[in-house]
This record gives C-alpha cells, structure tokens and sequence, in this order.
C-alpha cells in the first residue's frame, strides 16, 4: 500500500488484532459497498486492484488480481479469500503489460505514496483503450488529522484537484459518489485511540504473568465483541450521514473514470 519506508502497515498486519477487526471497519464496508455498486452496470473482464492490503473492496469475481506491495498481506488475504491472483507489486512500476485489465481499482491508497502522479500513470498504461478506473479518496485538506497521521497519510485531497490528476493522467472522470461523511473523521479519531491502547495491551500481556495475561486476553476479546457489534450499527449512522451531509463536508469520495490516454495512442 505504501511505498516507503515510512510504511507501517506491515507492523499493522503482524498485529493479531489489526487482521481481527479491519474487516469489520464501518468505513470499509461502506466504501466496499460504494465500489460494488458502481459495478453493477460494468460488465469486467479482468479486474486489477492495486494496494488491497488485507481487505480488499473487489470480492465477487475471480477475474482479479490482487496487488500491494506487502507478501505478508498478500500471504494472509489469500489465506483468508482464495479467489483470484495476488501479485506483490509497486505501484510506480507494475510489473503488467500495457492494456491488460478492462477495470481498475484504486480504493484508499493514493495517498500513501509519494508520488501519486505516477501511479495513475501506471493504471492508465495498464487498463485498456476505454477501460473503467475507480479511485476513492479521502476528501478535504482540513479534515487532515491524527488518524491521517496514525496511518501515516501523506496528504488528503480537493475534489479539483483529484480530477485534474485523473486528467493529467489520461483518464476521463464521469461521475462522483459520496461514501463517507463528516462524522467518519470523529469516529476514526476514536477508533484510532483505542486501537492504540489495545496495541499496548497486546504488549504488556507477554511480559506479564499468566493471570494478568488471562485478563488482558479477555479484554481484548471483549473489546473485539464490542467492536464488531458496533460497526454493524454505526453502518447505518455513517450511510444516512453521508447522504444528508453536503459533497464539500464528505471526508471520502468515489470517482468513476476513463481511460482515454491510451484510446488516444498517446
């Protein structure tokens, strides 16, 4: 997903509890959902999504593959979803011929690479003349926050600015979904506070003994009960609350677009 040093989603996958809860996240299944719901007038023939990590958004089809730049992920998504190829790659340099795929899928990662420019470049030279791109985001440069930080964000991005990198990069934007709203942005910050209390208990359970080790297991078991229930019914909060809220407050987007670089023979 990143592509520096500066990734720490690596630690991320070697946290038991990370691999437990991400699935849950109300924030994936609804931008899983937002993506599902774009293909339902897509006919695909082969699918790249770039930088799945261990919770991809494409997961009804074999016709995928599935990239990131961690073999840990890649290892446990396969272990977890067998469906599909899973390619460990770099975005800035994919290792696929050019137009091979009819769609592509880029959900949450460009702004954890550097240069975002020239991953675009690279789903442009790889999805076909005409072939679909969808990329979500997360969505205003004032929301940028300790959560952005937590999983180190290099940026967040302006709607203008977003469409003029998908232009620049040979694609054609035809249309635009909100996924998530304002409230999102608070729940994530509370989200990420307590995962980093639970990452310190998950610590100091292996240097304690096997009482306080039972009891750390416990809360820990509790907390992911308590979580998975929560996010089924926060889903319906962060829905409603990114259908009332206005484009300009939603905290992530969904752009649709074209390839129209490669149409070109550019």
């Amino acid at each position: 997903m990143k592509y520096t040093a500066r990734n720490r989603f690596q630690d991320f996958y070697e946290e038991g509890s990370y691999v437990t809860l991400k699935n849950f996240l109300y924030n994936y299944r609804l931008r899983k959902k937002s993506v599902e719901n774009t293909f339902k007038r897509e006919t695909p023939e082969f699918i790249l999504e770039m930088g799945s990590g261990i919770s991809p958004v494409m997961t009804k089809t074999k016709r995928i593959i599935y990239s990131d730049l961690s073999l840990t992920a890649l290892q446990i998504l396969k272990r977890i979803h067998g469906e599909g190829w899973h390619v460990v790659a770099d975005g800035n340099n994919l290792p696929f011929k050019p137009n091979v795929f009819s769609h592509a899928i880029c959900s949450e990662v460009l702004e954890h690479v550097p240069n975002d420019e020239a991953v675009l470049n690279e789903l442009a030279r790889t999805t076909r003349p005409a072939g679909c791109l969808i990329v979500t985001f997360p969505h205003r440069k004032f929301y940028f926050a300790m959560d952005d930080h937590f999983v180190n964000h290099y940026r967040r991005y302006e709607m203008s600015e977003m469409r003029d990198k998908l232009i620049e990069s040979g694609f054609k934007p035809i249309s635009t979904k909100k996924v998530l709203g304002p409230l999102e942005k608070v729940t994530m910050c509370v989200i990420v506070f307590g995962f980093s209390i639970l990452q310190k208990i998950g610590r100091k359970k292996s240097n304690t003994g096997n009482k306080k080790k039972m009891e750390s297991l416990m809360l820990i078991r509790v907390f992911t009960s308590f979580f998975k229930w929560a996010n089924r019914f926060y889903m319906g909060l962060a829905w409603l609350d990114a259908r009332i809220m206005p484009r300009a407050l939603c905290t992530v987007l969904l752009i649709k677009s074209t390839n129209t670089k490669y149409k070109k023979g550019l």
